[in-house]
């Protein structure tokens, strides 16, 4: 890795958790219990909370007059940094849940490292997430040990969920110059944990079929364009409106 480029790092971060704050809001009146549908709410106010303070502080340091609204709305597709993991569709709840477990897993890991990284204003971000981020990754653990250790038809619909988002767990872990973190750093006790909760839930590790990758370079999913679309939309077509 070279020096720190907090810039690119934030924006990177910022646009993972607005982009699965979405989709988790997609949830929303749609989850199979109303608990659940509280639960996954909190989740995605939690990320778009991240997101806020993260585009904001990628916005300070570009220096272009952009600030959070700016950067949510008013980029294209391939001007965003997420990782491809958090703008597929969320499938049915098991794949919603397998996707979870592997993101919060390894975001749990990247905040408990960065809170004590040279950056003060990303440490401090971290500091603040890492709680959240290790309810979300719970919550996530939950369900992955209920479903997969449930009945035939949730077992089998928690395997198809981890055969589909396992392909996309690679990219997490992929260099980003001048990352705060090492992202490669992350993947031992990312393993661990995963590992450590399919075998409790009775499910074998996937091998996946290829991987996928390009999100941190804007190659993205036709799956973000429509996620956009539906989020930029009330934005764009009212410049400057306010509440």
């Amino acid at each position: 890795m070279t020096g720190l480029q907090p810039q690119p790092y934030a924006l990177a971060l910022g646009d993972d958790a607005l982009v699965l704050a979405q989709r988790l809001g997609e949830w929303v009146a749609r989850a199979p219990e109303l608990e659940e549908d509280v639960a996954l709410a909190n989740i995605a106010l939690d990320l778009l909370g991240q997101a806020r303070t993260l585009l904001t502080y990628a916005g300070e340091l570009e220096g272009a007059g952009r600030d959070e609204d700016a950067l949510a709305y008013w980029r294209d597709d391939r001007d965003f940094r997420n990782v491809l993991l958090v703008e597929l569709p969320g499938g049915d709840f098991a794949q919603t849940m397998a996707r979870q477990l592997v993101f919060a897993a390894y975001q749990y890991e990247l905040y408990d490292r960065l809170r004590a990284g040279a950056d003060e204003t990303l440490a401090a971000v971290a500091g603040k997430a890492v709680k959240e981020v290790h309810y979300h990754r719970d919550h996530a653990t939950q369900w992955v040990l209920r479903l997969g250790d449930g009945t035939d038809e949730s077992r089998r619909r928690m395997v198809a969920a981890l055969d589909a988002v396992w392909p996309y767990a690679d990219e997490l872990f992929e260099p980003f110059d001048g990352a705060g973190v090492d992202p490669a750093g992350l993947r031992e006790p990312w393993t661990a944990y995963v590992g450590s909760v399919l075998a409790e839930a009775g499910l074998a590790v996937p091998e996946p079929d290829g991987r996928r990758s390009g999100g941190r370079r804007g190659l993205h999913t036709e799956h973000l364009g429509y996620l956009l679309a539906e989020m930029q939309h009330l934005h764009r077509s009212h410049p400057g409106a306010t509440w």
